[in-house]
């Protein structure tokens, strides 16, 4: 009796064991993801430390599923190499704006013209709700690369060196060498604000003023003082003329691969990423006008209703720019500034 009881045990035993191995394959370990995130930006800008809380909230959010190595100040790839690495998928995840995705998506121009936005809350009221994601989800299809929101890199303005006059309107900017990035849409910008356009990486932009090689760049006030910009340059011209948003974005296959509950997680970690990129930079602005004079830079309030209306001119008048525009999007995004 006791040898049969004994033999029944082990058999039960054997049956569990079995159970259990076959409950294991039903549910194997999760596969881990380790993401590649880029940016030519520099240590202290606030979108490079949107990075680093990107990667502790999801790496948090995951439990280690999905872990992210952070590239900054042009580490792996330049500005001009990021975005065929990220839409090819030999990148995971870098910074796009619309200035940068226009070659697949050509009516994005439009939301990279001068004063297209009103405001901060105009611009994230337009991509960080139901009506950005459609544009997002337009993106992805066409690009291969998938905007996940919009952070708020600053408003734009203009930083020169001294070119022996005081810029107050779109005249005075004659001849000025204003750097901006490779492409058409931001040449296009450079021309809008009377300026001569002249490419150059982001990279090269210190030794460019401290040379001569360039007159200006334009980039937010946080941007110039994390990158030193004030340096090699005497004058702020506080000409507000683009509220850039800045996107970070996925390669798609990547995305795809995620799966519904990690793409879900993954947006709550930009989520909180965003809130810190946008307080900082927003309470930034509030006091670098007062750090610029104090490193001896003259700070100009131009005639901005003069580039305004100098802009909208450059712009609308320039029909191979604008002939890819949808100009229904474009009013709606107009109205939600009401």
């Amino acid at each position: 009796m006791i040898k049969k009881g004994l033999a029944m045990l082990a058999f039960l035993c054997l049956v569990g064991s079995l159970a259990f191995a076959a409950g294991a394959k039903e549910a194997p370990k999760a596969k881990q993801v380790k993401l590649a995130f880029s940016s030519v930006s520099v240590p202290n800008d606030a979108h490079t430390k949107a990075m680093y809380v990107f990667k502790e909230n999801i790496e948090k959010l995951t439990n280690g599923q999905i872990t992210v190595d952070v590239y900054h100040s042009g580490q792996l790839f330049t500005q001009e190499a990021q975005n065929p690495a990220l839409q090819k998928g030999t990148l995971d995840m870098a910074y796009v704006d619309p200035n940068w995705l226009t070659d697949w998506v050509p009516y994005m121009s439009m939301f990279a013209a001068p004063y297209v936005f009103k405001s901060y809350e105009h611009m994230t009221k337009t991509f960080n709700s139901d009506f950005g994601k459609q544009i997002f989800e337009d993106v992805a299809k066409k690009a291969s690369i998938r905007p996940l929101g919009a952070f708020y890199l600053g408003t734009r303005q203009l930083n020169l060196r001294d070119i022996g006059r005081e810029v107050r309107t779109p005249a005075d900017m004659k001849g000025v060498k204003l750097r901006m990035p490779n492409s058409p849409s931001w040449l296009l910008m450079g021309r809008a604000l009377g300026a001569n356009p002249t490419p150059l990486s982001f990279t090269e932009v210190y030794m460019g003023l401290k040379t001569g090689t360039i007159d200006g760049q334009d980039n937010p006030l946080p941007t110039n003082k994390n990158a030193k910009f004030y340096e090699v340059t005497k004058y702020i011209v506080l000409t507000d003329h683009y509220i850039n948003p800045l996107f970070p974005a996925i390669n798609e296959a990547k995305w795809q691969s995620l799966g519904q509950d990690l793409q879900a997680k993954m947006y709550q970690a930009i989520e909180e990423a965003r809130k810190v990129c946008d307080k900082t930079n927003l309470d930034a602005e509030k006091e670098l006008v007062d750090f610029f004079k104090s490193q001896g830079m003259t700070v100009i309030v131009p005639d901005k209703e003069a580039f305004i209306k100098f802009a909208r001119e450059v712009v609308m008048g320039d029909k191979e720019a604008t002939k890819n525009w949808d100009m229904n999007l474009f009013q709606k995004i107009q109205d939600l500034a009401k």
